[in-house]
């Protein structure tokens, strides 16, 4: 019987410590996790930033954003993408201005751009969105993209599609703005699940978020799910040719709980 009690109280432990692991130390364990991507022979490299569902709430305070920037401007980066859900409930916490100005804070070499999420339209921040990035750098892209001269004569495509749970996607209408002059091809989405759209596709890398990595990943448990972050929940995936990236995300979204699944900032250096 006392086997049993001494058991039982083990176990009780182990779970009360899980819980505050989950809820006070793991999300707050932001980890930098370098990728190098190889697209020739040649000697240029190009140092590319993915953040992603910052979810910027009563539990991923103002503060916490600002030492989130100053970290990422450590990194030095070339370029700097968002792959949506800047808010988690923008009614419930309405600081468009500053967080804009959080955002401003970001240097990269060439620019800043960033794609809708499915939380960018709820709370009333579909209201905001668009302005809070603009005012902090950002170029907003909704099914649009972009060609621009990088170091020694390469250039670069990003393109960006709108949120699929609540905005319109348009691949087609954002590879037209696609050029053959590029030397390298981003593509950033919301939901990963959208790349299985992109049969035959020109783009190297599609970066994505929204999945949260499945946030809560109990062992010997299959990752939580969410819509359109059901096939590709976590890292690198070969699609159709293309390299997919799913980013697990910053901030935490319906249970402020991380475990086994830490925030992320994704660093790519690309050999172009």
């Amino acid at each position: 019987m006392k086997k049993l009690v001494k058991i039982f109280i083990v176990i009780i432990l182990l779970g009360g410590g899980a819980v505050f692991y989950a809820f006070m130390i793991e999300p707050s364990l932001l980890k930098v996790n370098k990728h190098t991507l190889t697209a020739s022979k040649g000697g240029d490299t190009l140092k590319i930033i993915q953040l992603s569902d910052i979810q910027v709430s009563e539990n991923y305070s103002l503060n916490r954003l600002e030492k989130l920037i100053k970290k990422v401007n450590k990194l030095d980066a070339d370029i700097i993408v968002f792959t949506g859900d800047l808010f988690e409930n923008y009614s419930q916490f309405p600081y468009a201005t500053e967080v804009a100005i959080q955002l401003k804070k970001l240097h990269p070499k060439y620019g800043k751009y960033a794609v809708w999420g499915n939380r960018d339209y709820g709370g009333g921040a579909v209201r905001i969105y668009n302005e809070v990035l603009s005012n902090g750098g950002f170029h907003l892209l909704k099914n649009e993209g972009t060609t621009f001269p990088i170091s020694h004569n390469k250039k670069l495509f990003i393109g960006g599609l709108d949120d699929a749970i609540f905005g319109s996607p348009n691949i087609k209408n954002t590879l037209l703005h696609q050029t053959k002059e590029a030397n390298y091809s981003i593509l950033l989405m919301h939901e990963p699940d959208v790349a299985d759209q992109l049969s035959a596709s020109t783009i190297d890398l599609a970066l994505a978020g929204h999945s949260h990595g499945g946030q809560i990943h109990l062992p010997f448990t299959k990752r939580k799910t969410n819509t359109l972050a059901e096939k590709y929940i976590a890292g690198f995936y070969d699609v159709n040719g293309m390299t997919l990236y799913v980013n697990t995300g910053i901030g935490t979204s319906r249970i402020p709980a991380r475990f086994m699944v830490p925030p992320e900032i994704a660093l790519f250096t690309i050999h172009l």
